[in-house]
């Protein structure tokens, strides 16, 4: 979200730009001059240049307190997790796409938008790129489920810590990308810390690496599918809605349901579930229109930040030794990273 006329701070923007689609991240900016698939458009045109440059370069209040908000629900959605614990990870997700639609498809009847749904839904090439991006975050939203569930808060954290390096990656095999040195430093660090944490743990963090990877690729697609994030939600969430309603209606006939079977709290959390994946959507789209790119890339931490807290401090995750020093080779990378994309869009100005 922190965009420049350099391929640094393009990088930056990718950071944040993926939650143009769910969640903080997504692909650089530099699909706009990379060929696309048929039936998809090239994203956006900067929107931090031209003749809108003066406007952006203002902080709105109302855009940076929709920013801050949706980073905090983010980052608070460890909290809202915790008491489904007993609950299944499919049901979650299940009940998350089920709920989601209902509310995104009601959202938009209300602002009479529904009719933008029939583009991508009668469109076969878009129809199947937001196919395949539905499957990225329902394996995202999946790993990040379970782990919350099983106790790895700490490692979800780390996987949208090095999300923005693994988009910077992205931009150079897919986008055939050109690194500057302190973008080089930045990926070797954070790769060295991966390493480390492999070879030192035994195992490498494969929550935190499946959680990067398919949400990159999945903010990859959504910037060059030329559809609004809302209407992306709803058409993805549609594509899912079968499974997940035929999944849900198998647990009930097989008595393991648990909507209606658990308590008040666990069922208003279920029903929540739809609400918490779009408002914070809605309030992110709103400030990327408000506020600069490249706040939106700083404010991006906010929710991995809150995440690493509540693991450590709320439900005494392990985070000493190895895992510490792990992490302070990652915050080190996104140091150098974050801080050479904001001297090149100053420069820029």
């Amino acid at each position: 979200m922190s965009q420049s006329a350099t391929s640094t701070a393009r990088g930056q923007a990718a950071a944040v730009r993926t939650a143009d689609a769910t969640h903080p991240g997504a692909a650089t900016n530099g699909a706009a001059n990379a060929s696309t698939p048929a039936g998809v458009a090239s994203p956006p045109a900067d929107r931090t240049t031209g003749g809108h440059t003066t406007k952006r370069s203002l902080l709105s209040a109302e855009g940076l307190l929709a920013a801050i908000g949706a980073f905090v629900i983010w980052g608070a959605f460890p909290l809202y997790l915790k008491p489904l614990h007993d609950v299944p990870s499919l049901q979650i997700i299940a009940h998350r796409v089920g709920w989601a639609c209902v509310l995104v498809i009601i959202w938009l009847a209300a602002r009479g938008e529904l009719r933008d749904l029939r583009k991508p839904l009668t469109n076969p090439a878009v129809l199947g790129w937001l196919a395949l991006s539905a499957l990225l975050i329902t394996i995202n939203w999946l790993a990040f489920v379970w782990g919350v569930g099983h106790g790895h808060v700490v490692e979800t954290s780390l996987g949208y810590f090095i999300n923005p390096l693994v988009n910077v990656l992205l931009g150079v095999v897919l986008l055939r990308e050109r690194l500057n040195t302190a973008q080089w430093t930045s990926v070797g660090i954070a790769t060295a810390a991966v390493l480390y944490l492999t070879i030192a743990t035994g195992s490498p963090p494969w929550i935190s690496i499946l959680i990067a990877v398919s949400f990159s690729v999945y903010g990859f697609l959504r910037k060059i599918i030329h559809v609004e994030a809302l209407q992306g939600l709803a058409v993805e969430t549609l594509i899912l809605m079968p499974i997940a309603v035929g999944y849900l209606a198998w647990c009930e006939v097989t008595g393991t349901g648990t909507l209606g079977h658990s308590g008040f709290l666990v069922d208003a959390l279920l029903v929540g579930s739809g609400a918490i994946t779009a408002v914070p959507l809605f309030l992110f789209a709103f400030a990327a229109r408000q506020i600069p790119y490249s706040t939106l890339g700083l404010l991006l931490y906010i929710a991995p930040s809150l995440q690493l807290l509540s693991g450590i401090f709320l439900y005494h995750e392990p985070f000493a030794g190895v895992r510490a020093q792990g992490f302070a080779l990652i915050w080190l990378a996104l140091l150098i990273y974050a801080g050479d994309g904001l001297w090149r869009a100053r420069k820029a100005d």
